[in-house]
């Protein structure tokens, strides 16, 4: 089952006497199955949260078309299924966490002693719990993070959109919503997420989508966007001094003590490198194919993506 399906979702926002157009969507099309954690990455101004707010109904497409849960948007229905985190969330002040998630499961229309275990519930999965009666004007940042997430959960969703979760959190707090983040996934929740923490998508997402000028540039999983193609990493056995004598067709070069990185142009190619090595009697320790970490890839990327709208 798909969860999100867009088909040429395209988004052009006009000034008030429609002489300038800012595109911040450009047809874009993507599917992301459901049971996965998502994540959508982008710099500011590329379009993730005009995104979200299209598959929300908050704004409308200008051309192009999307399903949730393979309902079309305007089935208002299928808004029972979703929860949704924005960035850059806030609650009245005056309020407190547990009187917070009750104003939001009214909303939903919970009550009674249903939507009160479910608050607690929910409090001790985000570990607020102790916090249920203090006012939210004394919660941290990432307290209102974790109140927010637990706020986006309150009406049990199939598919969670959260826009910037761990932004302003410290390392502990980023830790603590990914592990609930995770938990959420074991219990067969989609998780879409928005984020320009690239290591911390790089932890727990399945798939990953690169956006930019409204433009989605790649997408697939980490490992897919991150490896080098054709780049692999050769650690031997012995003395480095053997490979000297060798004249290799490809480009081979020296990393550290007894690793070295080779190019190839095919499989074939490394198998020709391997078989080089093994008749000089050059024991092989390990040969591991080459990738970039997912920031290397992303700035890589955009920076290619900027020359070319240039």
């Amino acid at each position: 089952m798909k969860a999100v399906e867009t088909k040429d979702l395209t988004k052009i926002y006009s000034s008030s006497f429609g002489k300038k157009k800012v595109q911040a969507l450009v047809e874009l099309n993507l599917d992301v199955e459901s049971g996965l954690i998502f994540g959508l990455l982008g710099p500011n101004g590329a379009g993730k949260t005009t995104f979200i707010k299209l598959l929300l109904g908050i704004t409308f497409p200008t051309a192009g078309n999307a399903k949730i849960l393979e309902e079309s948007l305007s089935n208002y229905s299928v808004k029972k299924k979703i929860g949704y985190l924005p960035e850059n969330h806030k609650y009245p002040p005056y309020l407190k966490g547990g009187e917070v998630l009750k104003f939001f499961g009214k909303l939903s229309g919970m009550n009674g002693l249903d939507l009160d275990k479910k608050i607690d519930e929910l409090l001790e999965l985000v570990k607020l719990s102790q916090w249920k009666k203090t006012k939210v004007k004394a919660y941290s940042k990432g307290m209102m993070q974790r109140l927010g997430l637990a706020q986006a959960l309150i009406n049990d969703p199939e598919l969670i959109f959260l826009d910037e979760p761990t932004d302003g959190v410290d390392p502990i707090g980023r830790k603590e919503i990914r592990d609930i983040l995770v938990e959420l996934k074991s219990r067969q929740k989609t998780i879409f997420l928005n984020s320009h923490l690239l290591s911390e998508v790089e932890l727990i997402t399945d798939r990953v989508g690169i956006l930019n000028k409204g433009k989605l540039l790649r997408e697939g999983t980490v490992k897919e966007l991150t490896e080098k193609k054709e780049e692999y990493k050769i650690v031997i056995e012995g003395n480095a001094a053997d490979l000297d004598s060798i004249s290799f067709d490809n480009s081979f070069t020296r990393i550290s003590d007894g690793s070295y990185s080779v190019k190839v142009a095919d499989i074939n190619e490394l198998n020709k490198t391997i078989d080089q090595l093994r008749s000089r009697s050059i024991l092989l320790k390990e040969i591991i194919p080459m990738k970039n970490t997912l920031e290397e890839m992303f700035i890589s990327l955009i920076t290619e993506s900027e020359k070319n709208i240039k």
